[in-house]
């Protein structure tokens, strides 16, 4: 068997992320999973053309579907730090770099890295 190149790796750990914190803020749902599954086929052609990009993938990824969820089914993920006031969702950070992390932009902090919003209380999608 042949090892899994770094690009694969890299395209699977992004996934990984992702689903992590979209079953954390319980909205896994297929039609979800589906949106992930498309980001990470259009993301392995943009890093094979650029395999430099392969740590910055899992921001990528976590942007891709937090777009097509806004479109689809509202923001995502919401923030959780914010207790009072409009709901609104976090921002990947850096949007193009490597470590990304879930920021609110409204306190100006950190909240989870990408891929650990379990570890954080919870918030589900809203218009």
């Amino acid at each position: 068997m042949e090892p899994i190149s770094p690009l694969e790796q890299a395209l699977h750990a992004a996934r990984a992320l992702v689903l992590a914190d979209l079953i954390a803020r319980e909205v896994a749902a297929a039609d979800v999973v589906s949106l992930v599954e498309d980001s990470v086929a259009q993301r392995r052609w943009w890093v094979e053309q650029w395999p430099e990009g392969a740590a910055y993938v899992a921001g990528l990824v976590a942007q891709d579907v937090q777009d097509a969820l806004l479109e689809r089914h509202g923001r995502w993920p919401l923030c959780s730090v914010c207790g009072s006031g409009d709901p609104h969702a976090l921002h990947v950070e850096p949007e193009l770099g490597p470590d990304p992390h879930w920021v609110c932009h409204k306190a100006g902090v950190k909240v989870a890295a990408v891929g650990s919003l379990g570890a954080v209380t919870g918030g589900t999608t809203s218009s």
